[in-house]
């Protein structure tokens, strides 16, 4: 019994090996073989400074300069929640393929169990049929309903959790990268609307102070109501325009400390913040080709790999055709003494195999083999969108780098010709070469541009941290590369 036991385990291990999934076949990419290019007039595909790290190769403390920012990052890799959902998903996932594996190998338990039971007269066995009580002492080791997994089965769902669990560790590098971003864009929407609230809040007093006087030179008849109003109207829209800023200010802060995981004030030793103007990101990351993004982008890999759990469980559910055998085995002694249980002659063994062979079941297994295989199509669409939203975020990222560029120099261009006006206009009526409505309205194109050119900065800092992000980067901290670079190899800066 032991040699046959022995025998049909080796067999099985052998052929364990072997499944029914089909080939798998990476899907080709559905995009083009190239980025697009950028509108004309704008030259945003090129690099500038000679960069060529790849965004998976730059640390997002390399990426992010500002000390602050990088503080926010760091606690928030160690309190967020969602990352830590995210980690916490990656334990279950692989406890779940430990699980999923142990089936290919038996379980070997041991068996230890006492009998003690009364018998009637008619059940005794005795020739004078007296009734009696029989004890009956087991101990040994036993094999329950493994499966010899000759067509794959096992190995097949084995194979399907270890994808699902490799899924999910792309997963997690997905969500942290994404909250590296994240955070970033949050500071920097609280960093412009701080930066907003500031200008609304100067705005504010200037036309208060421009208001008293007004008021005055009207009750002296210098000037007429007409004006009084005016000043009056540009007092009122300041005090909205920092009421709302005041509380978009605060709102953002708020989303930041979500995502940082704990309250701000609480950091030790922050750093104090920056200025927009004064922000330097890496602008100039290469984008290489689009399969470039099959390796760099997490996502896409998660994607691949829930393709390859489908595939797999495709194997398990052909294998559902094919007979399954079960093996339950057990040897060991049997003594109606304690004492004797070892004694010769105790020793006892039992031996069950089972075939099951499916003939008739109503379409069951051919219908979950088309569920599988209807699943396999579905996670090949779902890969091959992940693909098309992946070239999009860096097409996208990169037909904006360069016209951001322009815009942010045409918003600096126009808010020093608005200043400029501003000042002609106060001297023109101090001089009474000019009304008083045209330095009004002076002063409130000017708070116009100051305020287009705060968003401008931001939303071409944002467009950095996404072509960042876009192209894979953000999961590592620091690289050597960067460690050892020279300020020239480090590449051109966004403001």
């Amino acid at each position: 019994m032991t040699k046959t036991l022995t025998t049909l385990l080796l067999v099985a291990g052998v052929l364990t090996g072997c499944t029914l999934a089909p080939h798998y076949d990476r899907p080709a990419p559905p995009v083009a073989d190239s980025f697009p290019t950028a509108p004309e007039g704008y030259a945003t595909a090129e690099v500038k400074s000679g960069e060529t790290r790849r965004a998976a190769d730059i640390g997002w403390r390399e990426f992010f300069r500002d000390p602050r920012l990088q503080a926010l990052i760091a606690t928030s890799l160690e309190n967020n929640r969602d990352l830590r959902t995210a980690a916490l998903r990656i334990e279950e996932a692989r406890a779940l393929y430990q699980v999923q594996r142990a089936d290919l190998l038996p379980t070997v338990n041991v068996n230890g169990s006492y009998t003690r039971a009364r018998t009637t007269a008619a059940q005794s066995a005795t020739v004078l049929g007296q009734p009696g009580v029989t004890e009956v002492y087991q101990v040994g080791l036993g094999i329950s309903s493994y499966e010899l997994d000759f067509f794959g089965r096992v190995r097949s769902l084995s194979n399907a959790a270890l994808a699902q669990y490799f899924a999910t560790e792309e997963a997690r590098r997905s969500a942290h990268i994404s909250l590296v971003s994240e955070v970033a864009k949050a500071y920097l929407a609280e960093r412009a609307y701080a930066e907003q609230y500031e200008l609304a809040r100067d705005s504010l007093k200037a036309r208060e102070s421009t208001y008293g006087l007004a008021k005055q030179r009207f009750e002296a008849g210098a000037t007429s109501a007409l004006d009084l109003r005016d000043n009056e109207s540009l007092v009122a829209q300041a005090r909205v325009a920092a009421a709302q800023l005041a509380r978009q200010r605060a709102q953002a802060h708020n989303a930041l400390e979500v995502l940082v995981g704990k309250p701000i004030g609480t950091i030790e030793n922050l750093p104090e913040p920056m200025r927009l103007s004064d922000e330097r990101i890496i602008s100039d990351i290469p984008p290489g080709l689009p399969s470039d993004l099959l390796e760099q982008r997490p996502d896409i890999r998660q994607a691949e790999q829930q393709l390859l759990s489908a595939n797999a469980n495709i194997g398990a559910a052909r294998a559902a055709f094919f007979p399954r055998i079960t093996l339950t085995a057990s040897g060991g002694t049997i003594s109606p003494t304690f004492s004797g249980l070892f004694d010769a002659g105790t020793r006892a063994w039992s031996f069950a195999p089972q075939l099951v062979l499916p003939i008739f079941d109503f379409g069951r297994n051919l219908s979950n083999l088309d569920v599988a295989n209807v699943r396999k199509n579905i996670q090949v669409a779902n890969y091959e969108k992940t693909i098309q939203t992946a070239f999009a975020e860096v097409a996208d990222a990169l037909v904006a780098r360069g016209t951001l560029e322009d815009q942010v120099a045409g918003q600096e261009q126009a808010r020093n010709a608005e200043a400029a006006r501003y000042e002609l206009s106060r001297l023109r009526f101090r001089s009474g070469v000019a009304s008083y409505l045209d330095e009004l309205d002076a002063q409130r194109q000017l708070f116009t541009a100051e305020q287009a050119l705060v968003q401008a900065r931001q939303l071409r800092l944002n467009n950095a941290i996404d072509l960042y992000r876009s192209l894979g980067g953000g999961l590592q901290e620091n690289s050597a590369v960067a460690q050892q670079g020279t300020p020239a190899q480090q590449g051109t800066v966004t403001q």
